[in-house]
């Protein structure tokens, strides 16, 4: 086996590093729902997607810049995310249901984006995608960069909100025990609603981040499922902070495996790390 070159290593290190960013950008929001909500929100995935095309229509046909799209997706995805919280809470629906139900909801919105956007690729053209910073010999595209730093700036802003609000205090603690919050005085119906309007918007801005990196099919929507799932088991349920460290971690460790040993066995280490932590944890009960 040819050892490959210092280069390429450190170009491989850069691209795990960005892709697990996305990676914690996807799961933060599920984080947030399946962790304080008690719902396994598998839409999460099929909203981000919804947002990608919806960038790339406002970017291509009314001539929005990629980022000034989030003033239009923002809201709306807020308001859905309260619509569907909303929902579950007034048919009482178990987390056990709400993964069916959200599964169903994943097949309706993937349908509704053949239906307008057809099953044919599409890729948004931007000058975003033509800008690359260059150290050394390494270069670092502009899409990516700006996906890790908003991942890092949504997961640092969400984990000092829950610890150092009043709003987040209150919502920790309707998380932990709802009746005794709410003997407290702590809405919990109305923290609800805003943790999943919250969880609704970043998928959004996952869905901003897909659009200037990716090519959009409305097929890959559950390619994703899988590895978001494990970064956010691995980083812990309702741990804004755990997804990105987990997503990186991931990131490069599938990175570094397609550079020195074989793309085939990328696939292989997300569930493998997450096996190893299960079994970790389950050792130290």
């Amino acid at each position: 086996m040819n050892f490959p070159s210092w280069t390429l290593l450190g170009q491989s290190l850069l691209s795990g590093i960005f892709i697990g960013s996305l990676y914690g950008l996807l799961g933060l929001g599920l984080s947030l729902s399946w962790g304080m909500l008690r719902q396994i929100n598998l839409a999460h995935f099929a909203l981000a997607f919804l947002g990608a095309y919806l960038t790339f229509q406002l970017t291509t046909v009314v001539g929005m810049d990629p980022l000034a799209t989030l003033v239009v997706i923002l809201p709306c995805f807020f308001a859905f995310g309260v619509l569907m919280q909303w929902l579950l809470s007034r048919f009482a629906i178990s987390p056990f249901n709400s993964l069916l139900v959200t599964f169903g909801l994943t097949v309706i919105i993937e349908s509704s984006i053949q239906w307008i956007w057809t099953a044919d690729f599409r890729n948004l053209e931007s000058s975003y995608g033509d800008m690359k910073f260059k150290i050394g010999t390494l270069y670092l595209p502009l899409p990516e960069l700006l996906t890790l730093l908003i991942s890092i700036a949504l997961s640092l802003s969400t984990w000092a909100l829950l610890r150092y609000t009043d709003l987040g205090r209150a919502m920790r603690a309707a998380a932990e025990d709802g009746q005794i919050a709410s003997a407290f005085g702590v809405n919990q119906r109305m923290l609800a609603l805003l943790l999943s309007g919250m969880a609704a918007a970043f998928a959004g801005v996952a869905g901003l981040c897909l659009a200037l990196s990716y090519t959009l099919s409305p097929s890959q929507i559950y390619a994703w499922i899988g590895v978001v799932f494990a970064a956010v088991m691995i980083g812990g349920l309702g741990n804004p902070l755990g997804p990105l460290v987990a997503g990186i971690v991931i990131g490069v460790a599938e990175a570094m495996t397609m550079a020195l040993i074989s793309p085939a066995w990328a696939p292989l280490v997300s569930f493998s790390l997450l096996i190893l932590v299960l079994l970790t944890r389950a050792d130290t009960i």
